[in-house]
């Protein structure tokens, strides 16, 4: 008869807890806080607060910042058509979760 061990591991999602201020988010995300001010007011980024000074952004927004660094820096695309951009490419994220989830396992 044989033994079986079973291991059980627990972990916690850094990102979800993770709030930086702008300044924090302007150097993680190697973009000017005039640039990330412009992204909240167009709706790129949502920061909870009420001013720049009390803006907390959360690890969401870290990985949204750096995709629309990105973007900007290689398509020279300008803040209006980065969010547009990143609203398609978080439908396609979407859909392609739902189409695993529908299609089942392999």
């Amino acid at each position: 008869m044989s033994q079986t061990n079973i291991t059980w591991i627990e972990s916690t999602i850094v990102e979800d807890e993770v709030h930086m201020t702008i300044v924090e988010l302007s150097h993680a995300a190697s973009t000017p806080e005039e640039l990330i001010m412009d992204w909240v007011s167009e709706g790129v980024l949502s920061p909870a607060g009420s001013s720049p000074q009390d803006w907390r952004f959360s690890g969401d927004s870290l990985k949204r910042a750096k995709t629309a660094a990105r973007l900007t820096r290689d398509f020279e695309i300008n803040t209006s058509g980065l969010a547009l951009a990143l609203d398609l490419m978080d439908q396609i994220s979407q859909l392609r979760a739902e189409l695993l989830r529908l299609s089942g396992p392999a």
